[in-house]
């Protein structure tokens, strides 16, 4: 019988207030350390959320999806056409319309993300499950592929992702500066942390993916379709890479179809130092 209670290792969360109190004799200024601090974060927090999709994927699944980019470029494509519509929430001064703006770019991103992901994993990753060399190929051919797609939808050029008028600038505490949209990213990154870690380790859910890894062949003799449960972790892991470009895209300020090649560089170094 498999406990849908599993230990979780804190060591890696526990290390990062650890190294930011290391850090603070060396940076010597209690503001700039702040306002380092925070700056990484939401950094972290970011590309933690790009690298959480693909570890989905790699990680329960065994795929190595070099394709991973093209989500993250397509979401915060995808986010530059939900804000011209909602042109008027992301210039207006209420913060409250600045954040719906996001949220609703957010949504958008990861429902299309996820959608161009289903279709990613039957045409092109299904039929070469357990053939990881086929996997890169076919992978890395279809991330050139929808990078061109972009391009004729949205056009070679780069393309302007301002950040809503209330998030710009930064909060001042005393001598410190901590940019208003980092905190944004960093509140968005630790609820994501938290929903996976709960919907992983709490859930039926995340009972039966799990399982499904360990012993595949019991999990369906019990009247489980894993293949179903493995095409939604695809899905999930496209929909963050979508989240993440969104926030990624923000952070930059800008978006060019060949953000996320550039981002799938230092995705994979994250995942295989981790």
């Amino acid at each position: 019988m498999i406990s849908n209670k599993t230990s979780f290792d804190w060591l890696p969360l526990a290390l990062v207030p650890a190294l930011a109190a290391l850090a603070l004799p060396a940076i010597g200024s209690p503001s700039s350390w702040l306002t380092l601090t925070v700056a990484g974060l939401a950094m972290g927090m970011i590309i933690f959320i790009i690298a959480s999709g693909l570890t989905l994927v790699f990680g329960l699944m065994d795929v190595l999806n070099f394709g991973h980019g093209v989500f993250i470029a397509l979401g915060a494509f995808v986010a530059t056409s939900v804000f011209v519509f909602l042109g008027g929430w992301a210039a207006s001064d209420n913060v409250w319309l600045n954040l719906a703006a996001i949220f609703c770019a957010m949504v958008v991103a990861m429902a299309v993300a996820g959608a161009i992901g289903w279709a990613f994993e039957r045409v092109l990753v299904r039929p070469v499950y357990g053939q990881h060399l086929k996997q890169i190929l076919v992978t890395m051919g279809g991330m050139i592929i929808g990078e061109e797609l972009i391009k004729v939808i949205w056009g070679p050029a780069q393309i302007a992702l301002p950040l809503p008028t209330a998030l710009r600038g930064a909060f001042i505490f005393g001598d410190a500066a901590i940019e208003k949209y980092r905190v944004v990213a960093v509140v968005i990154g630790a609820a994501v942390l938290i929903a996976m870690l709960f919907t992983l380790n709490r859930t039926k859910l995340g009972l039966l993916i799990r399982a499904g890894v360990q012993d595949r062949e019991m999990v369906e003799s019990l009247g489980y379709r894993i293949r179903r449960l493995f095409v939604g972790v695809f899905v999930a892991g496209s929909a963050l890479a979508g989240l993440g470009g969104v926030l990624w895209g923000l952070y930059q300020q800008n978006v060019i179809p060949q953000m996320g090649a550039q981002v799938n560089v230092l995705i994979f170094i994250v995942i295989i130092i981790g």
